[in-house]
């Protein structure tokens, strides 16, 4: 299973009053194992910068000037999201500005259904705890030194650690222990139950286990009991 976590930087809160994505960082996870695969943008919003947006992520329109607008690298970046699960934290914020960029240079939407919200999972796990980015962090274990300002890609490799740990830590799912065979008749990797270290007491009552051998007794002597 493929999957995509994902996280974007903006100039502000909403597209429809004229803020626009300035970065977008993805990382792959395969079978919820990170690839190694990523997709970093900088984005031209071809706009000025709010002081309060700069604070948060310390992109500058000097900077961003020379960087491709979002029409320029939408056909790549849904090229690597292709049809993949989406893993965002506070999704409809994200998902809201992607749509809004993708109508505007006229490219298809992405399904809402597609995009799964670790912090709505983490509100129903954690209830009345503080779940953001940088509390379940903390919750967790996992180090976040290096985000003293907000960025999309670093962002995103974070989210995909806090991702595994809410379903279920670094090894998600459940499977049988397999227990490697060395006898000749099994082969290896099929599973073996272990031995039971100590036999279960039985239930059986002495005067049961008396009333079961004078019944066999009279049964005929080809039944199964007296082979």
């Amino acid at each position: 299973m493929r999957e995509i976590v994902l996280d974007t930087e903006t100039t502000g809160l909403d597209p429809v009053t004229g803020d626009r994505i300035v970065e977008i960082g993805a990382v792959e996870l395969l079978n919820h194992m990170p690839t190694g695969e990523v997709y970093h943008q900088y984005i031209n919003p071809e706009r000025d910068m709010p002081a309060e947006a700069f604070a948060v992520h310390g992109l500058s329109s000097a900077f961003l000037s020379d960087k491709p607008v979002f029409a320029q690298i939408a056909q790549e970046f849904l090229d690597f999201i292709q049809d993949s699960r989406l893993i965002i934290h506070n999704a409809a914020f994200d998902m809201k500005f992607l749509n809004a960029e993708l109508e505007w240079c006229k490219h298809p939407q992405i399904p809402e259904d597609r995009a799964l919200d670790t912090l709505a999972i983490a509100r129903k796990k954690y209830a009345g705890a503080q779940n953001s980015l940088d509390a379940l962090c903390r919750r967790f274990g996992i180090d976040n030194s290096n985000r003293t300002l907000h960025g999309a890609l670093l962002d995103s490799e974070i989210l995909a650690e806090v991702y595994l740990e809410l379903i279920g830590g670094r090894q998600p799912g459940f499977a049988l222990k397999v227990v490697q065979s060395t006898q000749e008749n099994t082969p290896g990797g099929d599973y073996i139950p272990p031995e039971r270290p100590k036999l279960l007491a039985s239930r059986i009552t002495d005067e049961e286990s008396a009333a079961h051998l004078e019944f066999i007794n009279t049964l005929d002597g080809e039944s199964l009991w007296n082979i």
